[in-house]
C-alpha cells in the first residue's frame, strides 16, 4: 500500500502542471436605482435596469439538456451600500406544476426553490447559499469542497414569493452584514444559481455544472461588482428569555418533585474586521433542543449523538477539519459522573448527580484574509458540577464530578491554487485541580491538479495527555490516500495507521485506536439518462484491517453496490458485502484478548418513491448470514403523507431481530471472560407530524419509542484462542430489556428576521429492567407507568442589528 501511495504521488505531481479552466459565465452587475419592497411581486422599475440572467442549463437528471423556454427562469440582480438585492421569474408553463408544500425554515420538504450561492473569497473552494421556496420560506447553507453542503449555517436576510398564472416570482434582500468580503476598490466574487422544480426532479444551474467533475464551488461563474463595497460594522445582539417549568417523579422526602427556573442571556455577533466575525453566546440555553435517539449499546465503543445546539453547528467548517471536534464534548456528562455510586459511604443516597456540564460561555472566532489564509479560534468554559449525597442524618455532602473546564480550538487553513489546501489544527482541554489535561494536534493537506480530475491528501495527529503525577501519555495517528475524484470512473487508494496511545477523545471522537487500515474504492458513474434510469453508480470497496500493536491480522470485508435513479423518479439501490473470518480485539473488553469473529455474507436493498408525491415511502433492508452463531436482518420502512401543503404525517419503523449471535457479556477475571449466544430484537418506532399556520408559524411534534432485549440463552468462556467453551457454572441474570419514550412538541413563530418564540414540552421516560417481556405493547404499557420526566418552557428571543438602530440626527 505504501509503494502504491509513492507512486501516486509521483504521478500526481506530474498532472499539477497539466490541464485548463473550463469556460465560465460572467456578469457584471448594477447599482440599485429607487428603492425596493420585498414583497415577492417584481413590480418596481429598478428591476428593469439590471441585467436579466437566464438560458439556465439543467443538471438533474440530464446534464445534457438546456432550459425549455415555457419553463425557463429569468433573475435580476442590484446591489447597493447595504446589500444585494436579488428576483426572479421561475416560470412554468402549468401553474399547477409548481409544488408549494409549507415546510418550516431550513426545509424544503415538496417545495420549488431557487438560491443564489456566492464564493465572496472567490477561491473556488468556500461558498454561502441564499434560498426561498415557492412558498417564501428560507433554506441557507455553507459549501465547501470537503464538507459538502452544511446547512446548519444560519444568516438573516429577507425574501418573499408569489404563486401566479404563470409559475412564481420571488424577491431576496441579502445584507452585507450576512456575507464575508475583503474590501477592495471592486468585487469579483464566484457566484451560481440553483433552480428545483420539484415536480419532476429537475435541477438548473446558471453557470454549467458537470456532475462528473469533483466539487461545487469550483464550477460557479463570476460575478462583478464595479464599485468598491465598504463593510457594515456587523453588530448583533440576540438577547433571550426563557422558563421551565419541571416535574419528575422523585417522591423523596425533601426533593421537590416540581421545580422552576428563569433564565436569561444573549448571542453576539461582532465583525472584527472585513474578514473576521467573533461568535459569543453569554449564558447559554440549550434546554429546547430536539431530545437524543438514545439506544442500548452493547457495543464496546460509545455511542456518537447529532449536534442540536445550533451554535456548534452553525459556522464550524473550519473547526471541523480534520474531524478532531466532537462538540457534544462541551456541556457533556461529567467527567466523574459514573464514580459517585463508587463514593457514597454506607448510610448515603444521592441527592443529585447532574448529567451535563452547565456552559459558563463560548466563543468563535473565525474567518480568512484576502491571501486565502483562514482562521479559526473557539473557545468554551465549563462551570464545577457537583453531585450532592445525603446520609441518615439529613446531612449534605458535595462530590465534584467535573472541575473547572476549558475546551480550545484553533486552526490555520491555506487555501492553494486549484482548490486545494494544508490545515494546520490544535485542540486542547485545560481542567482545574487534579484532573488531566489534553492537547491533540493535527496538519492536513488536501491537493487537487489543475484539472480537478487527481486528488492526494493525508493528514497527521499527535495526541498527548498531560497526567500530572502520572506518566504523560502520547499517542500518533496518520492518513493518507490518492485518487481519481473526476470523471465517469472514480477511485481511491488509502491507508490509514493508529497507534495504540492515540487519544483525541477528550474534545474529538475516536471509537477505537491501535489498527492500520487499507482501503480500496473503485466507482463508475452514468450521468446521462439511458432508457429506464436517469443516473446509476457502481460502487466497488475493500477494506483490509490489522491491529497496530501487537501486529496482527484484524478483518476484511468487500462490498458492490448499484444504485441509481429511474426514470419514475424513484431512486433504488442493492448492495452485497463478504466479511472474512476476523479477529475481533476489541469485544472482549480485556487488553491482550480477541474474539474469532466468523465468515458472513450480507445483502441489501433500498428505495425511495417520488419524493414529489403526496404518499412518499423509503425503505431499507438487509440481511446478514453468519458461518456460526446466528443471523440477523435489519428492516427500516419510513411513510410520509402529505395531507395539505400544511399538514404532514410521518410514520418510521425499524426492526432489528438477531438469532443467536455471540457476544461479550461479563468479565469475571482477566482469565475469564463471559460471552453468550443471545437473541436480541430492537424495534423504534417515531411519529412525526407538522401543521404549518404560514411561513413563519409552525408547531411539529415528535413522539419515539425504542425497546430492545436481550435474552441470553447459553454462556460461553472466551479462550485464549478466540473460540468459545461452554460454561455451565456462571448464572448471573444478564438478560437486559430497555425502553426510551420521548415526546417532543414544540411551537415556533418567527415574528421577524431572526427572532422567534418558541414553546417546547418535552417528555421523556426510561425504563429498565432485566427480566425481558416479549409483547411490544406489554413493554408500551409498562413504559407509561413508569416515572415521567415533563418539561414545559417557553422562550423569547428577538434579532437586534447595529445596522438598523436610530440614530440621532446630527445638527
Amino acid at each position: 500500500m505504501r509503494f502504491l501511495l509513492l507512486i501516486s504521488l509521483s504521478c500526481l505531481i506530474t498532472l499539477l502542471c497539466s490541464g485548463q479552466d473550463s469556460t465560465r459565465r460572467s456578469i457584471t452587475i448594477k447599482r440599485l436605482r429607487g428603492s425596493i419592497k420585498i414583497d415577492g411581486q417584481i413590480d418596481e422599475a429598478a428591476w428593469k435596469e439590471g441585467a436579466v440572467l437566464n438560458n439556465f442549463f439543467e443538471f438533474r437528471p440530464d446534464p445534457t439538456a438546456l432550459e425549455v423556454k415555457d419553463n425557463k427562469t429569468e433573475v435580476w440582480i442590484l446591489y447597493d451600500n447595504s446589500s444585494i438585492y436579488v428576483a426572479g421569474f421561475c416560470h412554468e408553463k402549468n401553474p399547477k406544476d409548481v409544488m408549494h408544500e409549507l415546510a418550516g425554515r431550513d426545509n424544503i420538504g415538496a417545495s420549488d426553490y431557487i438560491g443564489i450561492i456566492f464564493d465572496t473569497y472567490h477561491d473556488r473552494i468556500n461558498g454561502v447559499g441564499f434560498f426561498v421556496t415557492s412558498t417564501g420560506e428560507q433554506f441557507d447553507a455553507r459549501y465547501s469542497q470537503s464538507f459538502g453542503e452544511d446547512p446548519s449555517w444560519n444568516a438573516v436576510y429577507e425574501t418573499e414569493a408569489k404563486i401566479n398564472s404563470g409559475g412564481w416570482t420571488f424577491e431576496m434582500k441579502i445584507p452585507y452584514s450576512a456575507l464575508r468580503f475583503n474590501k477592495k476598490t471592486s468585487q469579483l466574487w464566484g457566484f451560481n444559481f440553483i433552480r428545483q422544480r420539484q415536480k419532476y426532479q429537475q435541477g438548473f444551474m446558471w453557470n454549467k455544472f458537470d456532475p462528473k467533475i469533483d466539487g461545487l464551488v469550483n464550477q460557479f461563474g463570476d460575478l462583478i461588482i464595479p464599485d468598491q463595497l465598504i463593510p457594515p460594522v456587523r453588530l448583533s445582539f440576540s438577547p433571550y428569555f426563557s422558563t421551565y417549568l419541571n416535574h419528575y417523579p422523585y417522591n423523596l422526602a425533601g426533593v421537590k418533585n416540581t421545580s422552576t427556573s428563569v433564565n436569561g442571556g444573549m448571542d453576539v455577533k461582532y465583525g472584527i474586521n472585513e474578514s473576521f466575525t467573533l461568535d459569543m453566546i453569554l449564558i447559554p440555553d440549550f434546554g429546547q433542543v430536539q431530545s437524543d435517539k438514545q439506544v442500548l449499546n452493547l457495543t464496546p465503543f460509545e455511542v456518537k449523538y447529532d449536534e442540536n445546539r445550533s451554535f456548534f453547528t452553525e459556522g464550524t467548517e473550519l473547526f471541523n477539519k480534520g474531524d478532531l471536534f466532537y462538540s457534544r464534548r462541551v456541556g457533556s456528562t461529567p467527567l466523574h459522573y459514573a464514580e459517585v455510586t463508587d463514593s457514597l459511604r454506607s448510610n448515603e443516597i444521592i441527592l443529585k448527580n447532574p448529567t451535563e456540564s452547565r456552559l459558563i460561555n463560548a466563543t468563535k472566532i473565525s474567518g480568512r484574509t484576502k491571501s486565502g489564509l483562514g482562521i479559526g479560534y473557539f473557545n468554551s468554559i465549563t462551570r464545577p458540577m457537583h453531585a450532592e449525597v445525603e446520609d441518615e442524618y439529613h446531612h449534605v455532602r458535595k462530590i465534584e464530578t467535573q472541575p473547572l473546564s476549558n475546551y480550545n480550538i484553533i486552526v490555520l487553513d491555506q487555501n492553494l491554487k486549484h482548490n486545494s489546501s494544508v490545515t494546520v489544527i490544535n485542540t486542547n482541554v485545560l481542567r482545574s485541580g487534579h484532573d488531566y489535561d489534553a492537547n491533540v494536534t493535527g496538519v492536513l493537506f488536501n491537493l487537487y491538479n489543475k484539472k480537478n480530475m487527481y486528488n492526494l491528501y493525508g493528514r497527521g495527529y499527535m495526541s498527548k495527555l498531560y497526567k500530572g503525577m502520572n506518566k504523560d501519555e502520547t499517542g500518533y495517528s496518520y492518513k493518507a490516500g490518492f485518487g481519481k475524484v473526476s470523471g465517469n470512473f472514480n477511485f481511491e487508494l488509502s491507508e490509514n495507521v493508529t497507534d495504540d496511545k492515540y487519544n483525541p477523545n477528550d474534545l474529538g471522537i475516536l471509537l477505537n485506536n491501535n489498527f492500520i487500515e487499507s482501503r480500496l474504492y473503485a466507482g463508475y458513474k452514468i450521468v446521462k439518462p439511458r432508457k429506464w434510469y436517469n443516473n446509476m453508480y457502481y460502487n466497488f470497496n475493500m477494506l483490509y484491517s490489522q491491529q497496530y500493536i501487537p501486529r496482527s491480522y484484524q478483518r476484511m470485508q468487500v462490498n458492490v453496490n448499484m444504485n441509481g435513479q429511474l426514470k419514475n423518479l424513484w431512486y433504488a439501490g442493492i448492495t452485497a458485502t463478504y466479511y472474512a473470518e476476523g479477529n475481533d480485539f476489541y469485544e472482549p473488553r480485556v487488553k491482550g484478548r480477541m474474539f474469532r469473529t466468523p465468515s458472513a455474507i450480507e445483502f441489501g436493498f433500498f428505495f425511495n418513491t417520488n419524493r414529489a408525491k403526496k404518499y412518499r415511502v423509503y425503505t431499507d433492508n438487509f440481511i446478514r448470514l453468519n458461518k456460526h452463531y446466528g443471523w440477523y436482518y435489519f428492516f427500516l420502512f419510513d411513510q410520509t403523507y402529505r395531507f395539505n401543503d400544511k399538514i404532514s404525517l410521518s410514520y418510521e419503523l425499524s426492526y432489528s431481530p438477531h438469532f443467536k449471535e455471540a457476544g461479550y457479556t461479563d468479565v469475571v477475571n482477566a482469565d475469564s471472560v463471559i460471552f453468550a449466544i443471545r437473541n436480541r430484537n430492537t424495534i423504534e418506532n417515531i411519529f412525526d407530524v407538522k401543521y404549518s399556520f404560514n411561513n413563519k408559524m409552525f408547531i411539529t411534534t415528535r413522539v419515539r419509542h425504542y425497546w430492545s432485549k436481550v435474552e441470553n440463552l447459553e454462556f460461553y468462556t472466551l479462550n485464549d484462542k478466540g473460540y468459545l467453551d461452554p460454561n455451565y457454572a456462571y448464572a448471573q441474570n444478564k438478560n437486559q430489556n430497555v425502553n426510551y419514550f420521548n415526546v417532543d412538541m414544540v411551537y415556533s413563530w418567527r415574528f421577524a428576521p431572526g427572532s422567534e418564540l418558541s414553546v417546547v414540552w418535552k417528555n421523556s421516560i426510561y425504563e429498565a429492567v432485566d427480566q425481558i417481556r416479549k409483547g411490544y405493547f406489554d413493554n408500551l404499557e409498562e413504559t407509561f407507568n413508569a416515572p415521567q420526566n415533563n418539561t414545559i418552557s417557553f422562550k423569547i428571543l428577538y434579532y437586534i442589528d447595529y445596522q438598523k438602530l436610530p440614530r440621532k440626527k446630527k445638527t
